[in-house]
């Protein structure tokens, strides 16, 4: 690997004031490459505060080390167009794994966010005790091995799932719960990898795939919603992702919408997610195939019916199945609802809807408006935008690189 990257204590210690400070410094063009893309000479030396010499010098040992390559021509203000540097190909990669209740989703990633052979998905169901790790970590070591990339290069892994996830902490209270454990979820899978690990809720990683390389792009108050079997938020104010006190910020599943409505798994009654989630609208569709409800749902044989799922839904919705349409229109009315009461505390510019609910906007989005329309102050409406992801079922897999590779360079300039 890059000497940029070797930055064990032992190493640093033998650095003298001023190759610390150019140290730092090339470190931070790294990171700015990564973020930004790619850039002229005139653009870091401008964003750095640094001469033109200063900047081509490391932007030279930069490109010696592998790390950076010239990358085209940027525009001309007059005169001979500038170069571009950006980062090279495969030099840095992340391990990204999305967990969620039954099954998990894995990828690898290089600097650029090129995804190495492909999405892998796994029968994977997360456990609330640990027993889901071995299974986990051992899925993970055959991708890595798969992809033939050097071990060296692999920087960290990225850990993405449902529940209450304090990253901060490295610990989730709702999945993987390390109860009796002398050490967190984090550090257990830190001692399994031999890499470093950062633990992030799904939602949160969706939020942050939207700011970095979606819809939210370049905006400052988004509001990110993730609907599959659980409904989760991402809260971007300010141009920040927003985790709160102990990490919980965007549980907007939770809120309260029915009085003595069905028992949430979080021990409440009448949660938004007993009515406007992936798993609400199964409990439903099965409570109707009991009931005899005229449904193409019917149709499916028993061991199906007992083991259903949204996606099976939304296809009877698209056959034009009544039933199952009128449970989606259900559901989107309570979307809009919630949707209401978030425009009104946080008045965002946008709101994103993603997951896998998303799948039917054509069935939710209606009734969603109208409850919105019908709900909210049109003041507030009227300045909010709601749109579905781009980004479809990457969304939470790229926030997870993105949060790795953030974490991994603050670290790095932590230590140096």
């Amino acid at each position: 690997m890059s000497s940029l990257l070797a930055l064990e204590e032992t190493h640093l210690a033998r650095l003298n004031n001023v190759e610390r400070r150019k140290h730092l410094q090339k470190l931070k063009i790294v990171k700015h490459l990564y973020v930004k893309g790619a850039k002229t000479n005139a653009d870091i030396c401008t964003r750095f505060g640094i001469s033109s010499p200063t900047s081509m010098a490391m932007l030279g040992e930069l490109v010696a080390e592998g790390l950076v390559e010239k990358q085209g021509r940027g525009k001309s203000l007059g005169g001979r167009k500038p170069e571009l540097y950006g980062l090279c190909d495969g030099s840095l990669f992340v391990l990204s794994i999305h967990a969620e209740q039954l099954k998990t989703r894995m990828a690898i990633f290089d600097n650029n966010n090129h995804i190495v052979n492909g999405v892998h998905t796994f029968d994977i169901e997360l456990t609330k005790d640990l027993s889901a790790l071995t299974q986990l970590h051992a899925h993970a070591q055959a991708l890595l091995l798969a992809s033939g990339i050097e071990q060296k290069k692999l920087v960290g892994i990225g850990l993405s799932m449902p529940g209450l996830v304090d990253s901060r902490e490295g610990n989730n209270y709702t999945y993987l719960l390390t109860t009796g454990e002398p050490t967190s979820l984090q550090q257990l899978l830190e001692q399994r990898f031999g890499k470093p690990v950062f633990l992030q809720n799904d939602a949160k990683s969706a939020a942050l795939a939207e700011y970095r390389f979606g819809l939210a792009h370049g905006l400052r108050d988004v509001l990110v919603l993730s609907m599959d079997w659980g409904i989760g938020m991402g809260v971007i104010l300010d141009g920040k992702l927003r985790n709160g006190a102990a990490g919980f910020a965007g549980e907007f599943g939770h809120i309260p919408l029915v009085d003595g409505g069905a028992l949430c798994h979080c021990g409440k009654r009448g949660c938004l997610e007993t009515v406007a989630s992936g798993s609400a609208l199964v409990r439903l569709a099965q409570a109707g195939l009991e009931a005899g409800e005229n449904t193409l749902l019917s149709q499916l044989p028993a061991q199906e019916q007992a083991q259903l799922t949204p996606e099976r839904v939304y296809e009877a919705a698209h056959a034009g199945d009544q039933f199952a349409i009128n449970l989606l229109a259900d559901m989107g009315t309570n979307l809009g609802k919630g949707i209401a009461i978030l425009t009104q505390l946080f008045n965002p510019e946008l709101i994103i809807l993603g997951g896998g609910v998303a799948q039917a906007r054509q069935f939710i989005l209606p009734s969603i408006r109208l409850a919105i329309n019908a709900y909210c102050m049109a003041q507030l409406r009227e300045k909010t935008k709601l749109v579905v992801s781009e980004l479809s079922n990457n969304a939470v897999i790229l926030g997870s690189v993105a949060t790795v590779m953030e974490n991994i360079f603050e670290s790095y300039l932590e230590l140096a």
